[in-house]
Parts: structure tokens; sequence; C-alpha cells
């Protein structure tokens, strides 16, 4: 059993998704790698999730992403908060290397769903990430993933803004329908997207969140404050168009 983390219910599920995944990927499995809170130091036990990365050799047959799948599938059955918390993919070593918005699509967890998707501009940035991640089993990632320039993540986080976050001035059902804690990511994410304009590097959200309490004016530095603060349960004071607020600073900045 390995102890990738300081935390003995998260290494259980961890050492439960490694035995399943190693299992249905055989011979086609390189590594096991956490990355985000985990790695940096940052990780909340009340609102961060468990990020992973599976490196494969070449692209899975469908009979193996139904395996993983149905691994999936027998982790969430168990009940345990963390199954609920990982989010990831299992992504070929030839395009965790270097990012191709063209190469074929990956299994993905994400937010209590398994799917298979091509991946987004957003892994500029998690190989940037990945490059110093935890390493559960196999190869350091630096010998995995090429590096990633401070010009080419300001550019991936440019892209993500438009992308993502844009849209959501002109239609934001998707924040507005969701719980407080979809408002907390927000704020915090566009910390973070100031933070990586400015910088052209990634720090982490309390971090960034920290660092842009002094770019903003006294509304928005409340509201940071608080979503730094915030934990489930707590309540959350901010509307939905002060959330939007800081969607449109980072927006502006990321358009100079």
């Amino acid at each position: 059993m390995t102890n990738p983390t300081p935390y003995p219910e998260i290494n259980l599920v961890l050492n439960e998704l490694l035995t399943g995944a190693k299992s249905a990927l055989g011979d086609q499995f390189v590594g096991m790698y956490l990355y985000g809170s985990l790695s940096s130091g940052d990780f909340n036990l009340d609102t961060s999730d468990v990020d992973f990365l599976f490196v494969t050799e070449g692209e899975l047959p469908e009979e193996r992403v139904l395996e993983i799948e149905m691994l999936h599938q027998r982790l969430w059955a168990n009940g345990s908060k963390w199954a609920y918390k990982l989010e990831g993919a299992y992504v070929p070593k030839t395009l965790i290397r270097r990012h191709d918005p063209s190469a074929p699509p990956c299994p993905t967890v994400n937010e209590h769903a398994f799917y298979v998707a091509r991946l987004g501009s957003d892994w500029i940035i998690q190989r940037h990430i990945l490059r110093n991640g935890l390493v559960v089993e196999g190869p350091s990632p630096a010998e995995l993933i090429d590096p990633v320039t401070g010009d080419e993540v300001r550019a991936a986080v440019v892209q993500l803004v438009k992308e993502w976050w844009e849209p959501m001035l002109k239609n934001p059902a998707w924040l507005d329908e969701r719980g407080p804690e979809y408002k907390v990511y927000a704020v915090v994410s566009m910390c973070r997207v100031l933070y990586t304009l400015e910088h052209k590097e990634i720090a982490s959200k309390p971090v960034s969140a920290r660092w842009a309490l002094t770019q903003v004016n006294e509304a928005q530095r409340r509201q940071i404050e608080d979503a730094l603060a915030w934990n489930y349960g707590v309540e959350w004071n901010h509307t939905l168009e002060e959330a939007l607020n800081l969607i449109r600073v980072a927006v502006e900045r990321s358009a100079r």
C-alpha cells in the first residue's frame, strides 16, 4: 500500500484506484500522478478535489475504457467522499508530452461523471502543473512532459477565459443554478487567472487570491477574503452579479 498523501482515507481510495487501474490497463500502464492542491501543499479537506493522472502506453481500446469506467462506478458505489472527489484523466504518453488539440479523446473523470473527450486548452496548464506533481507510481513526470513556457501558460489562460468564462457573462445560468461552492470556485479561479496573466506562472488558488487582493476594488476584496475563508456549511453572502463582476475584470485583462 502506498501513502502518497498525509490523509489515510484519501490514500485508501487512491490505492483502490491504482490497483484497479493497473489491472484494467495491463501492459498499457505507465504511471499514476497527483497534482493540484495535493501537490502544492494547499489542500483543503472541505473544498479540494483529488486531481489525478494516469499515463498510458498508447490509446486505450474500447474494452479497457469500459473496464476503467466500471472501476470508477465501483469506487463511487463504495460511498467514500473521496471517490466522488476524484477528478482526472487517462492520457497516452505521446499526448501528455505535448498538447495536441486534434488528438483522440481520452477517458475523463469529472464531477462524479465518466466520459471520453478531447483534452482542452486547459491541459497546457495541467501539463505545466503536472511536471511538478506527486508520483504515486511510475517515472518522474518531468521525464514524460516537455517544459511549458510562461508564454504558453499565459496564452492557454487567455484561451480558457475566452472559451469558458466569458460566455458566462451572457448566460450565467450554469453558475447561478449551482450552490455557493461554484461561486467560490469562480472567484478563486479568476484570482488565478489574474495572477497568471501578470506573472506567466501558475500559483495555487490561495496564493493567487492573496495576491489578487491588491489588484481589485474594496467590494471585490471582501468577496475574495470570504472565498478564502469559505467551507461547506458557511453562509455565502455575495450575489451572482458580484462573481460576474470579477469575471469581467479577468475578461478585460485577458483581452489586453
